[in-house]
């Protein structure tokens, strides 16, 4: 193993730019972390709505769900399914209010 001995001078020197790079690093990766969402494949997505695959890709070709497609393989982000499922739930209450059930 070799030694290299440096001035006392310039080893403070180059401890002290390491440090502006790591600070400049963490800077950087702070203000470009975005958060991370969970994307689901179709087989999840049509358990979780109780949809078959084919009304699933009727929403997907109607444009009422977003969708990334990597291969042959298609995710969907949750925030986007649940927001299927907001409406679903919105959607069957007003039907309620407008028809309400009657007794026999």
């Amino acid at each position: 193993m070799e030694v290299v001995t440096i001035e006392k001078r310039t080893f403070s020197y180059v401890c002290e730019r390491f440090t502006e790079f790591a600070k400049r690093i963490e800077s950087l990766c702070s203000t470009h972390t975005q958060k991370v969402e969970n994307w689901l494949d179709s087989q999840e997505v049509c358990l979780l709505l109780g949809f078959s695959k084919r009304t699933l890709q009727y929403y997907r070709s109607s444009g009422r769900l977003a969708y990334s497609q990597i291969g042959s393989k298609i995710y969907y982000k949750s925030s986007d399914i649940e927001r299927i499922i907001a409406d679903s739930e919105t959607q069957n209450q007003s039907l309620k209010q407008t028809m309400p059930y009657e007794k026999n």
